[in-house]
């Protein structure tokens, strides 16, 4: 019998229509990497990085896999190609949709393709809203603290609001 793995991804994207392109990434990583067992709410926030006149919306999804961590990483690329997401070569840009791999069990991994947990995950308020939303105790295994935690240390003191759509 397979091993199913508990996997959090951040979903992001400021290219309209964004909520059209965060729900088909929901399908495809509901298709191709593994049932989907908790969504948070979407949030929305100025672009971290570089300018943009569209803001980011994000959401945390909770995932069971039976794949390894570099399968995850490796289908998440996919969506984001099938979705027409285009790397720029020269730092962050507009993106139709990002997936980002946060968690993978309390795997620590970092090597030239993958780093888990995320390396920025704890500086950022528009990862750690939504993550705190759907696992508040869940223990960062570097840093031993709770997301809840992570979140009252986080100095970055962007906006993160509830998108109402």
């Amino acid at each position: 019998m397979a091993i199913s793995n508990k996997v959090f991804l951040l979903l992001g994207s400021n290219i309209n229509p964004r909520i059209k392109y965060l729900k088909n990434a929901e399908k495809l990583i509901g298709e191709n990497i593994g049932n989907i067992t908790k969504l948070s709410k979407i949030y929305e926030s100025k672009s971290l990085g570089f300018n943009s006149d569209i803001d980011f919306i994000n959401r945390v999804i909770e995932v069971s896999t039976d794949l390894s961590a570099i399968h995850v990483l490796e289908m998440s690329l996919e969506i984001e190609s099938k979705l027409g997401r285009k790397r720029d070569a020269f730092g962050y840009s507009s993106r139709t949709i990002d997936i980002d791999i946060l968690y993978y069990n309390d795997l620590i991994l970092e090597d030239d393709k993958l780093t888990i947990p995320h390396p920025r995950l704890h500086e950022r308020r528009f990862t750690l809203i939504p993550l705190v939303e759907m696992a508040p105790d869940f223990t960062h295994p570097v840093f031993n603290m709770v997301n809840q935690q992570l979140l009252n240390h986080c100095l970055d003191n962007s906006v993160v609001n509830v998108y109402n759509h």
